[in-house]
């Protein structure tokens, strides 16, 4: 890690945490276009851990592999050690569209899934479906249609429905990006809350530097693609909890913003000298 960095004291990761998720040799094709290669990464039970690169690269395609959405050309992908081409991994996902159903209300969004996992009376229902939109400061809205809510309380609604699906794994694939800079950073400090209370293992993606250094224990960079290959695991240098304000004042976090842009930015150049070289030497003439 270059100089800069030499002095910051990274957390220490326990050896006895088990891994959560473990994606050996992973690779994906796409009509007939290598969009991964050669994936390896270990990931910890509690653990956030993003995922950050140039569009292309093939961060949600992995996201999509470790879900079970997709399946890998080659390698093998296992949650909680068993594979999930034999056994889909339970989760909940959160997705940047909201992914809520426009003719139920927050409440019943929220009671369908808990329908998929338990039986109870409706008024129980109801009241398990109160309870995680007050987790997320959104009970006053039970009653409110997906189309009478904010970008920022419909996402609210999105992470309470998976939350309610009860796994301690989450996945999230760009879920803040459409949204204003305040929501965006009530709900990041939301996602670290889930985290610390309920030590929920979350895999996040992202393109924002400060967003993935904030909440994130590891970021994995990705070169752009295609193929899409990990170009750096970095572990986050600044132990948890995380004050916003401070962090982002100092030295410190500045010099390591800088240092994982250097490490796209680097991915990024050498992408288009490649295609700059192939230019010059008239291939696409």
């Amino acid at each position: 890690m270059v100089t800069v960095l030499q002095n910051l004291t990274f957390e220490q990761k326990k050896d006895d945490i088990k891994n959560k998720i473990e994606a050996k040799s992973i690779s994906f094709d796409y009509d007939g276009i290598e969009i991964l290669k050669n994936i390896n990464l270990m990931i910890k039970e509690g653990e956030i851990i993003v995922f950050m690169g140039p569009s292309g690269s093939g961060k949600s395609t992995l996201l999509r592999l470790l879900i079970g959405l997709n399946s890998p050309k080659h390698g093998e992908i296992l949650v909680n050690n068993q594979a999930i081409s034999e056994t889909l991994p339970d989760s909940s996902v959160v997705f940047q569209d909201y992914a809520l159903f426009p003719w139920l209300t927050a409440e019943e969004n929220i009671i369908l899934a808990l329908k998929q996992r338990v039986k109870k009376s409706k008024k129980e229902l109801q009241q398990l479906a109160k309870s995680y939109l007050e987790l997320v400061k959104l009970g006053h809205a039970n009653k409110k249609y997906p189309g009478e809510m904010s970008g920022g309380m419909r996402q609210r609604a999105a992470i309470a429905r998976a939350l309610s699906v009860g796994s301690d794994l989450m996945f999230m694939d760009e879920p803040f990006g459409a949204l204003d800079p305040v929501t965006r950073i009530q709900l990041q400090d939301l996602i670290l809350q889930v985290n610390r209370d309920r030590q929920h293992t979350i895999v996040f993606v992202t393109h924002d530097a400060e967003e993935a250094i904030y909440i994130a224990d590891r970021i994995v960079m990705f070169t752009p693609g295609p193929p899409g290959e990990i170009a750096e695991i970095i572990e986050v240098p600044f132990s948890k909890p995380r004050n916003r304000k401070q962090l982002f004042s100092t030295q410190e976090f500045n010099q390591f913003r800088d240092y994982v842009l250097d490490i796209m930015n680097k991915g990024i150049f050498e992408k288009l000298e490649e295609k700059l070289e192939v230019r010059t030497n008239g291939d696409w003439i």
